[in-house]
């Protein structure tokens, strides 16, 4: 057996194999509650052999959302929804994840296809259905309003809200959850010099600036308790003179991992509009092979992987732990069973029994 469909154990979870889906937002939902196109998307990939389904970055308060169609997670209504999404991806022999995220000062934007979108997609006015977006500090996202700059007890607020979430995603039945710290979203600005000038416990130096992320961990972990796998996703780098670089974000790892993270899905960027990234395939995996070096914590390698002879060998090479892709997954919803076939695998409890006679025929 390849080491990219061999199982993968996190406290006391075991997925299929290393091939996993990365969080889609789908700019979908409405007032937060996912629907019919989520649980088609979703559940499509399981079918097609996930070892994991990662359900898309949900907002943990309504202010948190990207734009006022993302999918939310901080009230009863959103975490019913979830509930049969979840059974169905269970159904189909995957296990099934949440991102738990607030979207900071990059929130209240207009979703990628709407009509008023931009190149740049603009903030949604208040008039039109937006809110003011917060942050760390009052500087705003290049060609967005600007944020108000976070107080500590709306701070306070916010981590009981990544719990309250944690436990509602434990209730729908999500086998792990993910906290998004990348990208450019709340939990990035305060890691990055960037984006947090505060002068309070939460800004300055890199271990005040990891205070909040770590603080999230710490209590998601003992709201879900010690069998249940968190993972976290990083920018390891700003791709932007005076950011954050992988060594910064590998020291934040070590101390996440001590305060109760399993994995650590590497991304990159996102934090600044006049980031400089050199997008190639596999560009961000020596980012997770660095992370899994400093750290000896299991990562997830991402970033233009599309097929299965380069996931394997991001696996073969120890670089990372699992594989996450996102568009591949969105141009074959089965990209898993094409992985396995390209590496010359037959594992057919991959394959749902409506489909073997294809799998058989070929």
């Amino acid at each position: 057996m390849s080491q990219l469909f061999s199982p993968i154990s996190l406290r006391e979870q075991t997925f299929r194999n290393r091939l996993w889906v990365s969080p889609m937002c789908q700019y979908s939902a409405i007032d937060g509650v996912v629907n019919d196109w989520h649980h088609v998307h979703l559940a499509q990939f399981a079918s097609g052999g996930a070892g994991l389904v990662i359900a898309e970055a949900s907002a943990v308060v309504p202010e948190g959302r990207i734009s006022p169609r993302d999918a939310g997670i901080w009230n009863d209504a959103q975490r019913d929804a979830w509930r049969p999404i979840v059974e169905s991806i269970h159904a189909r022999g995957s296990k099934a994840a949440i991102q738990l995220a607030h979207a900071g000062r990059k929130a209240s934007t207009w979703w990628p296809f709407a009509e008023q979108a931009t190149a740049g997609r603009g903030s949604v006015a208040p008039d039109e259905g937006g809110w003011v977006s917060e942050a760390p500090s009052p500087i705003a996202y290049d060609g967005f309003a600007a944020p108000d700059e976070l107080s500590r007890e709306r701070i306070d607020e916010i981590a009981a809200a990544f719990v309250a979430a944690a436990h509602r995603a434990v209730e729908a039945g999500f086998d792990a959850v993910e906290l998004h710290a990348a990208h450019g979203y709340l939990l990035h600005e305060f890691l990055s010099p960037l984006s947090n000038e505060r002068t309070d416990e939460y800004g300055g130096s890199l271990e005040n600036r990891a205070r909040l992320v770590l603080r999230v961990i710490e209590e998601v972990r003992a709201e879900v308790g010690e069998a249940y796998p968190i993972l976290v996703r990083f920018s390891a780098t700003d791709s932007a003179p005076g950011g954050l670089e992988v060594d910064d974000v590998a020291q934040v790892a070590a101390w996440a991992l001590d305060a109760g993270a399993d994995l650590f899905d590497v991304s990159s960027s996102g934090l600044v509009a006049h980031q400089q990234i050199d997008a190639h395939p596999g560009y961000q995996v020596p980012f997770a092979a660095r992370v899994r070096e400093v750290t000896g914590a299991a990562t997830g390698a991402v970033g233009i992987i599309t097929t299965g002879t380069q996931a394997e060998e991001v696996i073969a090479s120890g670089s990372a732990d699992v594989v996450l892709a996102a568009r591949e997954w969105l141009r074959d919803p089965h990209f898993a069973l094409r992985a396995a076939a390209e590496l010359g695998e037959a594992p057919e409890h991959l394959w749902p029994a409506q489909y073997l006679r294809a799998h058989r025929a070929a």
